[in-house]
Order: C-alpha cells, then sequence, then structure tokens
C-alpha cells in the first residue's frame, strides 16, 4: 500500500465521534505510533487522535517542512513548522531569561522557575520524533535500581533483563545503526550473538583527532578511578543494513536505503541540521510507524483534533471517553466538539501534554502525584577551538561520545554523565555561524576575500562537548495547570516549575573541569563561557554555569510497585483508572544518562501486550 492510499485513513471528525473503537490512542509520537501499530497487528479497531496537522505524513508536505526550515531565521527546534496556536509548542525563540520571582508566559509552556527549562517538544504527526536527534542508547542496569544501589531517587518495577527484549525490538522498529561492541559498559547486557539492525554510523574525523588522545585518559570520581574512551553512539538513522543481523537473515529496513531520495527515508548523508529535520528522512520518526500500522486498516487517523477532557465514571472509575475539538485552520479557533469513545483508552501525548490534559480534567489523582517529579537532562555545554581544521559542519550531529561515567558508586552522592562530540560546531552554544560572522566583520573588521577566508578557518576547527547529566526525580519539580493561562481553543497551557539539585550541580562542576582536561589534552583553546543574562545561569560553589534542558521530559505520571506512590503500574496503567494507560517517558521513574525516545519504546511495546490480553479477556 502505498503512502497515498494510507492517506486515505485520514477521518473527519464526525466519523470519529460516532465511532466506537477497542482502543482510542492520543498523541502520534513513537509511544502512540508502536501502540496502535502493535494493536492493529491483531486486528483491533484503533483511532489515533493528533493535536497538530497531519498533511506532512506524506512526503510533499515533509518537503515543505524542510524548506520551512532553510528559510527561518530562527532555526530552533520547532523551525520546521507553521505556528499553530491551536495546538502551539514551545519553541527557543520565545524562551526568555527570568527575573527573580516572575512568571514567565511568553511562550506556550508557562515557567514558573527557579531554573526556566528551555526544552522543547513538537505537536505534529510523529510527535518530537520529527526533531529529536536520533540518539537510541540504552538505560543501564543500575538506572532501574537507584534507590536499592545507590540510596537516592526511585527503583523502577521493572528491571533492564525483564525490557532487553523489547530493547531490541525497539531497535529493529526503529532501524538503529550501532555497534554491540562499542556498548559493553556500565553492565550493559546483550544476548550472545546479537548485533545491531545496522552498522554504526562512522566516526566522523573530529572523533577520531579525538579519540587519539583521549583513549586510556584516566579520571577520579571519588574513590574511584575510571579509563574514558571514545565510544561510537547508537542511533535510528539509515546507514548499511546489517548482514549478520537476526542470525544472519539480515536487516531490510521497512524504507529504502539507497543513495537516493526515497519516500520515508534515504541513507544518511551527513547533514548537520539533523535537529530538526533531515533533508533526505534517514532519521526515524514516527510517522514510518504509524504508516505501517494505517496500511493494516485497522486504524483510523484524525489531525488537528486536541484532546481538552477525560471523563470518569465515578462509580468505578473507568474512563467513558475523551472530548475533544477539532479545528479546520491553524489561524482560527473556531472548532467542533465532540466525545471519542472505546473500550480502552491510552493517552501519549508526552510528559508534559498527558498530565496537562489529566490535571484540567481534574484528575490530580489521590495521591497527588500527576504532573509531579518532571525530569529532563541537565545539559552543560562547553566549546573550543581545535588548533587545525577537524571537520566541522560535517554530519550527523554526534557520532560518538565517552560512556565511561554513565554509573559508579559515586551516584551516591552526584550524579550520572555521558559526554557528546558535537559535529556542527558552535551553533548549540552560541549560534555559530551565523555569531561567528557578525564576530568577524564588529570585532575583527575584516570583509570580502579575509572575511571569508577567517569564517571558514574558524568554523572549521570549533569542537563542542555537551556533558548530558542526570536529573533525580523530585516531587517539587512538575507540570501544572491553571485557569489563568489558556490557548486559542480555551484549554489550559502547561505551567513548569523546575530545578535542578546540587546531586546534578556537583556532575556539572566536574564535567566543566574534565573538557577543560580534554580541551588541554587536543590541543584546543577552551572559548567557553557562561552568561547570567542567559536562561539556566545558575552559581554553584562559587562558580557560574548555563544549564539547558534537553527535550527529554520525563516522569510526570511516573510508575511504581503502589498506588501510594506512583500514578501508574509496571505495564502504564493508571492505578485509578483501569482502562486508561498513561504512556511514554512520562512513566519512567529515573532517567538515568540515556536519551528517552528507546526506552519509552521499548516501555511501550511491553503495555502494548497488556492492552492486548485485556480486549481479548474482554
Amino acid at each position: 500500500m502505498t503512502r497515498q492510499q494510507s492517506a486515505s485513513f485520514l477521518i473527519d471528525a464526525q466519523t470519529a465521534f460516532t465511532t466506537d473503537y477497542d482502543v482510542v490512542v492520543i498523541g502520534s509520537g513513537v509511544a502512540g505510533s508502536i501502540i496502535a501499530k502493535q494493536l492493529a497487528a491483531q486486528s483491533k479497531k484503533v483511532l489515533v487522535v493528533e493535536a497538530g496537522p497531519g498533511e506532512d505524513i506524506q512526503l510533499a508536505n515533509y518537503e515543505k517542512s524542510v524548506e520551512r526550515f532553510y528559510t527561518a531565521t530562527a532555526k530552533d527546534g520547532n523551525a520546521a513548522f507553521s505556528r499553530n496556536p491551536n495546538a502551539e509548542m514551545p519553541r527557543g525563540v520565545d524562551t526568555v531569561k527570568l527575573r527573580d520571582g516572575q512568571v514567565n508566559d511568553r511562550g506556550y509552556i508557562v515557567q514558573r522557575g527557579p531554573l526556566e527549562l528551555d526544552s522543547s517538544y513538537t505537536r505534529a504527526v510523529g510527535g518530537t520524533t520529527r526533531h529529536w536527534e536520533g540518539k537510541a542508547l540504552r538505560m543501564v542496569p543500575d538506572d532501574f535500581a537507584m534507590k536499592s544501589k545507590f540510596g537516592v531517587g526511585r527503583d523502577w518495577p521493572v528491571s533492564y533483563d525483564e525490557l532487553e527484549p523489547y530493547y531490541r525490538t525497539a531497535e529493529n522498529e526503529m532501524g538503529v545503526s550501532g555497534n554491540v561492541e562499542d556498548q559493553h559498559y556500565s553492565g550493559l547486557r546483550f544476548p550472545e550473538g546479537y548485533v545491531y539492525p545496522m552498522l554504526r554510523m562512522p566516526p566522523s574525523y573530529l572523533d577520531k583527532v579525538v579519540a587519539k588522545d583521549v583513549n586510556g585518559m584516566t579520571v577520579n570520581l571519588g574513590e574511584e578511578e575510571f579509563e574514558l574512551y571514545i565510544r561510537s553512539t547508537p542511533q535510528a538513522r539509515n546507514g548499511v543494513p546489517n548482514r549478520n543481523y537476526d542470525g544472519g537473515k539480515g536487516y531490510k529496513p521497512r524504507s529504502s536505503v539507497s543513495l537516493h531520495q526515497a519516500d520515508v527515508g534515504g541513507r544518511c548523508q551527513g547533514n548537520t541540521n539533523c535537529v530538526p529535520i533531515c533533508p533526505v528522512q534517514a532519521k526515524y520518526d514516527a510517522r514510518r510507524t504509524l504508516k505501517d500500522a494505517m496500511d493494516t486498516g485497522a486504524v483510523h487517523f484524525i489531525a488537528r483534533c486536541v484532546a481538552s477532557k477525560v471523563n470518569i465514571d465515578t462509580a468505578t472509575g473507568r474512563v467513558t471517553g475523551i472530548d475533544c475539538k477539532v479545528y479546520s485552520d491553524m489561524d482560527r479557533p473556531a472548532h467542533t466538539e465532540g466525545t471519542v469513545k472505546a473500550k480502552t483508552y491510552v493517552i501519549a501525548a508526552n510528559a508534559v501534554e498527558t498530565p496537562r490534559l489529566m490535571l484540567a480534567s481534574g484528575l490530580q489523582g489521590r495521591n497527588g502525584l500527576m504532573g509531579r517529579n518532571l525530569m529532563d537532562h541537565a545539559y552543560l555545554l562547553t566549546w573550543a577551538l581545535m588548533p587545525t581544521p577537524i571537520g566541522a559542519m560535517r554530519g550527523p550531529l554526534c557520532t560518538s561520545g565517552i560512556e565511561d561515567l554513565r554509573t559508579g558508586d559515586f551516584r551516591a552522592r552526584q550524579a550520572a554523565v555521558r559526554y557528546s562530540i558535537h559535529n556542527d560546531g558552535w551553533g548549540w552554544a552560541t549560534g555559530a555561524p551565523h555569531t561567528d560572522l557578525d564576530h568577524l566583520i564588529d570585532e575583527s573588521n575584516l570583509f570580502g576575500a579575509k572575511l571569508q577566508d577567517a569564517l571558514v578557518d574558524h568554523v572549521s576547527r570549533q569542537i563542542l562537548l555537551d556533558c548530558m547529566i542526570e536529573v533525580l526525580p523530585d516531587e517539587s519539580n512538575r507540570i501544572s495547570v491553571d485557569d489563568a493561562y489558556r490557548d486559542a481553543l480555551g484549554n489550559m497551557r502547561p505551567i513548569v516549575s523546575f530545578d535542578v539539585p546540587s546531586y546534578s550541580l556537583e556532575t556539572a562542576a566536574f564535567s566543566r573541569r574534565l573538557t577543560k582536561q580534554i580541551y588541554a589534552r587536543v590541543g584546543a583553546e577552551d572559548y567557553t563561557k557562561y552568561s547570567p543574562l542567559e536562561c539556566g545561569y545558575v552559581s554553584h560553589n562559587g562558580e557560574d554555569y548555563v544549564i539547558r534542558g534537553g527535550n527529554h521530559w520525563a516522569g510526570t505520571h511516573i510508575m511504581g510497585s503502589d498506588a501510594g506512590s506512583s500514578v501508574v503500574d509496571s505495564q502504564q496503567r493508571s492505578w485509578e483508572h483501569k482502562n486508561l494507560f498513561l504512556c511514554g517517558a512520562g512513566s519512567m521513574a529515573s532517567i538515568g544518562t540515556a536519551n528517552t525516545t528507546l526506552t519509552l519504546a521499548a516501555l511501550c511495546l511491553r503495555t502494548a501486550e497488556t492492552i492486548l490480553s485485556d480486549l481479548v479477556r474482554d
């Protein structure tokens, strides 16, 4: 079935509101799309509801998004997508620094501080996989047992070994490129003979230059000594299919992998604008999974449909329907209203929008934990100039990193961390290369051929190391709602209250010292500086830092072993509403040092099995 045939399953509001489904799924990101696909494979009747526009499920409209990004002046993570007040999303251009005690409601998300979190997400077909970087790392085993092993944080109600088979299935679904040999650290375990679906992305020239001086370097953290090595980073990106995959059967991508543009994915061509959008669709996004689900004929899909209220039968606690508002024009709030109904409901809108919807529906939970325990990775960026050109601006963004500090006994006192080597220069930290051009003109008074030569020399020597630091769950970090803040459709907007604890700031300080040592070893000149005028500015033990968000929202409907201390159980089922599943990174009980996407995909594959069992039993 072609993409155009798949698009015929986009339905109108009347059909959505008058059809009884087995399952309604709110959100078409990776969580919702995976669950829809698994259910559709067993012929269950599914409705997928997407708040954003649905046209760019097709190639022609995807290419419009690429062009929109290329022509955008401010190239933030959502620059590829049109403004849509009816289903607004965070944008970097709306981020301004808070004054002490000031509530910042300039953007879609209302920021109450004390630290302004500059993370974003995408409300479009495919969710935030439309602008993610594509890193597909597994969490390490210790991440699942933080309380019992280190005395901090929380334990998961599921272990690494229980989730491991689902990690493999998720890696298949996303077509992960990687090298298992590079992943033998921090207790990571793979079945004998397992290989990733595709061969690893080739290390960049920059990776190799850094590795020459860094491999074997030792550092002390607490009472432990660690050797550091540059290792390839697994990522959901089309590379070369692995002939040894699946016992020698090889891996056959569901989309074309060639040197030519394909409908849903060519081979990676090294573009460094992977965030937000790959021009050849080499990077996985959830539209691929959604397409597979729709091609079964069992899935209906409605776009421009914003869930506004979850209705509960107070006698049984079961969900009876979800009210929705359907708009036709992104620039006008006019809409129709109705209720979608099913036997089972899945809210997979992301770790911000899912609790926002539940709280706006008056469903804060008996224990008051809905929206609490918000997590994100705390990013500390550092940057320097290498002594010679190292091929900056040749992508993808990150092909290698340092993984050796992802766990250790030190986690009883301070956070774990991983480091990525950026192939895209100083862009994230300083806005390069545009700001480099301004500097060379305004500060050095260069023009003509001299300006061109200086710009090429400067940009080609840029190195950026990002320090991705663990943040523990804390009930004071949260998503909430307030009747005073509403969007164009009248729905409550999310309010973020967030701070980074000293547990994480200790590792920020350690990481700053370590990156200085690394730059010295490779002969780079450190240009890192942090301004108190920047969002995320903090001072810790007399030193200044700027902490950025990682777009890795997690923990707001946290899972656990009992109803008193968590929102969902190990299968992501609501403790209080037995036919409701809250799915995605919001269920995660810790965030560790892995990007959240692969783990939430594995969780949702597991949850889909439970939903299928429920439907069979009913």
